[in-house]
């Protein structure tokens, strides 16, 4: 790094602002992740390399060279264990890159009313299924999905009702594995399968299709539903937060809000209670 310093010139500036941009990448995407330790390593080890490759600009005559190449291999060692503990999250970002096309079906405007309907039949399929015992994920999308996504299943194209939901899960039907896509009041495609959540603290009780239903909001700006074959437990997920234990009510409130037909139901009731 001293000699960075002592031949600079525009080429170096570029250097060291694309050095600038990938720590403060690092910083903001550890934070976001909730890696807060290794934000905050990242940033100290920012301030240590330049802190020490400056001294020894000002000092010369070899001052810290020592020290600076161990801090250039610390530096590839940390971008590569960066690489290789998000690998997940790098997948996701190349499927993005090459999956670039979008669904943008049904892009009339629906009555309030259909939607309305579409999500009470959305919860009876559910209700009905949790007594039953039948597995379900069920994934709602508000404005666009990847196609790929949609291409992975069986194309449907057929109004939302409980009745077919449930035969669709049944597992004698040929679709009940994978998800079914639904976007206003039809269902786009059945049995399609979804990118897994790689996150490791997910609980160790949940299983295919709920790191199905996690992962898919994590790549995706969708709501997804799953309905637990063996306990009955219907919960929900949104950009890879997950809900446990949804009351028919708090489901219908939920399917409303992905549908953009309710913007916050306690917001909402907070509003009515002022005006009593």
């Amino acid at each position: 790094m001293a000699e960075f310093f002592q031949n600079f010139n525009w080429w170096s500036l570029l250097d060291l602002v694309s050095f600038l941009l990938v720590s403060v990448f690092l910083i903001v995407f550890f934070h976001k992740r909730n890696s807060l330790r290794m934000a905050i390593l990242w940033a100290l080890h920012m301030l240590i390399y330049f802190g020490v490759g400056i001294a020894s600009y000002v000092v010369g005559n070899g001052f810290l060279n020592m020290t600076l190449k161990i801090l250039d291999y610390w530096t590839i060692f940390l971008i590569v264990a960066f690489v290789v503990v998000y690998q997940s999250d790098f997948k996701v970002i190349i499927s993005r890159l090459a999956h670039g096309r979008f669904d943008n079906k049904l892009e009339y405007n629906l009555s309030e009313e259909s939607l309305v309907q579409s999500a009470g039949e959305i919860v009876k399929a559910c209700q009905n299924m949790a007594k039953n015992d039948i597995g379900a994920l069920i994934i709602i999308v508000k404005n666009s999905i990847p196609s790929h996504l949609l291409d992975t299943g069986t194309a449907l194209g057929a109004n939302v009702s409980a009745g077919l939901i449930e035969s669709i899960f049944s597992t004698k039907g040929p679709l009940h594995d994978g998800a079914v896509i639904i976007k206003g009041d039809k269902i786009l495609s059945a049995a399609c399968f979804l990118p897994l959540s790689q996150e490791v603290d997910i609980a160790k009780d949940l299983g295919t299709r709920h790191r199905a239903a996690i992962g898919v909001t994590e790549e995706t700006d969708v709501f997804s539903i799953v309905v637990s074959e063996e306990t009955g437990i219907i919960s929900t997920v949104k950009a890879g937060q997950i809900k446990r234990y949804m009351t028919p009510e708090k489901l219908l409130e939920e399917i409303k809000m992905a549908y953009g037909i309710l913007s916050h139901p306690t917001r909402e009731k907070k509003r009515e209670r002022k005006f009593l």
